[in-house]
């Protein structure tokens, strides 16, 4: 039996099953150390991302252990901490699974060769996406730019077999020191609001797995039908598991895939936003700069406004307008928000507010529990105008008719808004109990007034738009 250890590098692939960077690693036949490093890309992260990985973290060591395996966890610089773990190990080798964005692709360039050089072996496999970025091209050789001809590019293919769940991971004769999580603070940038949004998250393999048969049995038949109205529950909510790798996209994939041949009326679309989560990823590969820069350059100088107080009133879900306030107090307590919400409160911050998206962006990605670069660059962008697929006119939502649309029994709304009701819920409560004490937010203060008019802040930007274009 092969005695040389083998070093299994985690970042976001927490899960035995469809691993194949983990079946790669036990295949090997020797010792296999899972690791995982606090460095400076981790450190980056949101609040709410950073709270959400430790959980993550913390649920896979417990997973591990009850396999008798452990993780090692060590902070600093990855090439630094690897080499550190080979001398003290004798591990021969690395496996880890590919991620996408440019710093991530950066890093581990400069491992991978660091660590050839030395003589160790090492292995990058794939595991976060259905297809990856390179292999799907135009008839031209280029990467797609619109997602309808890029989803009948893929439609079609075949999705290689999930790999099946390790089941033992062999463990060293001696493991190495680690860290202690508690040590590293994940959770510091949360404060109280962490206790709240506690209550909403779904950590770990197991539950995703849980979640994704639930989804399968109760709402994909309706998913398409019922999919954007945010009190429905019709959506998988695997936006979150699939951050953290805690399923892995083929296993949604193959289980759709299944259902849409039995005939259920709505894993075709379900199968389509599976696939809207790769087009963002392809084009955040291709673009890796999508997150700060428009993605039209005929966008630049449009006549955005920075940060102001208006964007404040929005960021604090206190604009007035009750559709808009729902979501973003949806995001305090849950960690997460609908969909379709998503694309309102898009549009009110760089339409009927005129604030630049980048400013949007930032906030998602420090409140979000399922903050996705790629899926929250391009959903930015797509709906404040300058983004790939964005529509031929300037798309403006309009709160009040959505809400109309799509809260007509106000459920939503009275979920996440407490001000002036008699009895309001727990979640709309617990809004209060999220936020930052320094805003001084009461649910027995009046609901404020709108801080914009809606035909006036449209018109404000079709007129923006038009001096743009002229």
């Amino acid at each position: 039996m092969r005695e040389t250890p083998v070093l299994l590098w985690l970042r976001r692939d927490f899960r035995f099953h469809d691993n194949a960077a983990m079946a790669a690693a036990a295949k090997a036949g020797g010792p296999v150390i899972p690791v995982f490093i606090h460095d400076a890309q981790v450190e980056a992260l949101g609040a709410a991302a950073k709270w959400r990985l430790g959980l993550a973290i913390e649920s896979f060591a417990r997973a591990l252990e009850e396999k008798g395996s452990r993780l090692v966890l060590r902070q600093g610089k990855p090439l630094t901490v690897l080499r550190a773990l080979i001398e003290e190990t004798g591990a021969g080798a690395v496996h880890w699974s590919r991620l996408y964005d440019k710093p991530g692709r950066d890093r581990d360039t400069e491992v991978k060769s660091a660590l050839k050089a030395d003589g160790i072996e090492v292995e990058s496999h794939p595991g976060h996406l259905l297809f990856e970025p390179w292999t799907v091209e135009t008839g031209q050789g280029e990467p797609y730019k619109v997602y309808s001809p890029y989803w009948r590019a893929v439609k079609g293919r075949e999705i290689a077999p999930e790999i099946g769940t390790v089941s033992e991971l062999r463990a060293p004769s001696s493991w190495p020191i680690s860290e202690k999580l508690g040590d590293w603070r994940m959770g510091a940038a949360m404060r109280r609001g962490a206790a709240v949004v506690a209550e909403h998250v779904h950590v770990g393999e197991k539950t995703a797995r849980a979640r994704l048969s639930a989804f399968l049995r109760d709402h994909i038949a309706h998913y398409k039908s019922e999919r954007d109205f945010p009190a429905s529950g019709a959506t998988s909510g695997l936006s979150e598991n699939l951050t953290y790798g805690e399923i892995s996209p083929r296993t949604i994939w193959h289980a759709g895939y299944r259902h849409m041949e039995e005939g259920a009326q709505g894993a075709e679309h379900f199968l389509k936003e599976l696939v809207w989560r790769e087009f963002a990823w392809h084009l955040f590969y291709h673009w890796p700069d999508m997150a700060s820069r428009n993605w039209r350059e005929e966008w630049n100088g449009f006549d955005w406004r920075p940060d102001n107080s208006e964007a404040e009133a929005w960021r604090r879900g206190m604009t007035g307008e009750p559709f808009v306030d729902a979501a973003m107090r949806e995001m305090y307590v849950t960690g997460t928000m609908h969909n379709r919400a998503r694309m309102i409160v898009a549009s009110y911050l760089a339409k009927h507010l005129m604030t630049d998206w980048r400013v949007g962006l930032r906030w998602f990605e420090e409140c979000l529990t399922d903050w996705d670069p790629a899926s929250n660059a391009m959903g930015w962008q797509w709906v404040a105008g300058p983004g790939p697929d964005a529509a031929p006119y300037f798309r403006v939502f309009n709160p009040a008719t959505q809400a109309e649309k799509f809260d007509p029994d106000q459920r939503y709304r009275r979920d996440f808004i407490a001000e002036g009701r008699a009895r309001p819920t727990k979640t709309a409560l617990s809004y209060f109990d999220a936020v930052p004490e320094s805003w001084a937010l009461s649910p027995n203060a009046p609901y404020p007034d709108p801080i914009v008019d809606l035909k006036a802040g449209r018109e404000r930007a079709l007129e923006a738009y038009q001096r743009h274009k002229g």
